[in-house]
This record gives structure tokens, C-alpha cells and sequence, in this order.
């Protein structure tokens, strides 16, 4: 296999990891210094990189990263025995027509107004790179039995980890 069809293989499963988890947290360095997480709902995954999600305007965190051009930040996304971390930047993006079509039930159960509200904005994470770990069978039968067969023979559950770059 060549290093392109494996790299654009690993986005490929990267993005597949990504769309099968609903909720993310997303953490950024606030203006003060600190790190600040909270969890977001993942409205679009474009895997050139890109990850959409919808927030408040006057939230902490898009007031945060709208003082912080290009501020970097990470993803990290948990389920069914596997993790993605993503790193890259995140920007304030105001596209009223894509933050119609992103809207949906999901989104009404979390946000107010709906998306004609003007306090409704998109940020836009342009992942950088993903790291991801990928246990075996990813369901929770196949992660117990794994555990057990740990315990019984002593050798560590084998799983898939790489480094991706975006």
C-alpha cells in the first residue's frame, strides 16, 4: 500500500469515527490563560479537516475565540471503543444560509431561536491533524471479552493507534 492510499485511508477512518459520535469536547486556551472544555454537537464533518458546530455569539467560548484569531484548539471525541483527538484551529464563521442548512431537531433541543436567531453562529475546527485509538470490536460484549482474555493470559488488548495528518 502507498503512503497516499494509506493516509488518505487513516482520513477515512478518521472521519468515520468522527460521524459516529454526536458529542464532542471542545477545549481552548481562554484569554486568560486557562483551559476551558464543553461539550458541543458535531453538525457537519467535511474530512479535508473540517468540523462544524453551532454555539451562541455570546457565549464565553465564541467571545473567547473571536479575540483569538486562528486559536488553537482540540476536539476530542469518545464512543463504541474508540477516541479521536483532533487539533487545529477554530474560527467564528457567520453564514446564516449554512447554519440553516446545519439546523435540525438535535440542534432546537439545545439552542434558542432557531437559525434566524442572530445570537446563532457557526465555529469551524480546521483540523490540523487526529490521532486516534481504535479498540477491537467495537461494542461492549467484544470489549469485555477482550478484558477478559486479558486477565486470563496477561497480554495486553491489541488496538489500532495513528497519527493523521490533515
Amino acid at each position: 500500500m502507498s503512503e497516499a492510499t494509506s493516509s488518505k485511508d487513516q482520513r477515512k477512518k478518521v472521519t468515520e469515527m468522527v460521524k459516529d459520535v454526536r458529542i464532542a469536547m471542545l477545549t481552548h486556551v481562554g484569554s486568560d490563560g486557562q483551559l476551558y472544555s464543553q461539550p458541543m454537537a458535531t453538525q457537519d464533518v467535511e474530512f479535508d479537516g473540517d468540523v462544524l458546530f453551532i454555539a451562541h455569539r455570546d457565549s464565553r467560548t465564541v467571545q473567547s475565540l473571536s479575540e483569538q484569531p486562528d486559536a488553537q484548539v482540540n476536539v476530542a471525541y469518545s464512543g463504541n471503543g474508540s477516541w479521536v483527538s483532533l487539533s487545529g484551529k477554530a474560527s467564528v464563521v457567520d453564514d446564516a444560509a449554512k447554519l440553516k442548512e446545519l439546523w435540525n431537531t438535535f440542534t432546537d433541543a439545545w439552542m434558542k431561536g432557531g437559525p434566524e436567531d442572530p445570537n446563532n453562529i457557526l465555529l469551524r475546527i480546521d483540523a490540523e491533524s487526529a490521532e486516534y485509538w481504535d479498540s477491537p470490536g467495537g461494542n461492549k460484549v467484544t470489549q469485555l471479552a477482550n478484558l477478559a482474555k486479558t486477565a486470563v493470559t496477561g497480554d495486553p488488548v491489541e488496538g489500532d493507534n495513528q497519527t493523521v495528518d490533515l
